[in-house]
């Protein structure tokens, strides 16, 4: 799970560095004092040679928070909640839905929706990979309205089939981090 990996990497920093933490959430650490200059430095260089990014920037970490909901949505939760996902960004975040979707589209260049379904299609190619459920039993578990809308937006995304996908020896899925 790339969430738990992250936290972990971020408390080991933490601890290396001598700077003393509350809590680790992904996207959040709650310092117990306030750090200086040189520690903040010293905090966002090890991050980086981690892979990770520190960010101080309210808008950057609100549009972080906002992928890792998603992402946690698709990806982690056994159900998909059945509200639409706007309804569920906002009550999540504590944000109107049209403040976070465009602050989202002007800063990834991308729209919230098609994040949303970018992962979605992830989700079904790891399904399919898995081979536990059918066609019509992950688009049910994934809320879409029918198999023909899944596997049309599937071969929009991914330029194949499901079924044909399904039939490749080599199911290439790309990496959460990548999308």
């Amino acid at each position: 799970m790339v969430s738990l990996r992250c936290k972990m990497m971020v408390k080991d920093e933490l601890k290396k560095l001598g700077i003393r933490h509350l809590s680790v959430s992904l996207g959040q650490v709650e310092l117990i004092e306030k750090l200086n200059t040189s520690q903040l430095e010293k905090l966002a260089t090890a991050l980086k040679q981690s892979g990770l990014e520190l960010m101080d920037d309210k808008k950057s970490v609100l549009i972080e928070k906002i992928k890792d909901v998603i992402i946690e949505m698709v990806h982690y939760e056994d159900e998909i909640p059945k509200v639409n996902f706007s309804e569920y960004l906002a009550r999540k975040l504590d944000y109107n839905y049209t403040y976070l979707a465009n602050l989202f589209s002007e800063t990834e260049g991308t729209t919230i929706e098609h994040f949303i379904i970018i992962h979605k299609i992830e989700r079904v190619k790891e399904l399919i990979i898995y081979d536990e459920l059918n066609l019509t039993e992950i688009a049910w578990k994934l809320h879409y309205s029918s198999v023909a809308h899944l596997s049309n937006q599937f071969k929009k995304i991914t330029g194949l089939t499901p079924s044909f996908f399904k039939s490749l020896k080599d199911k290439k899925r790309n990496n959460l981090e990548n999308l």
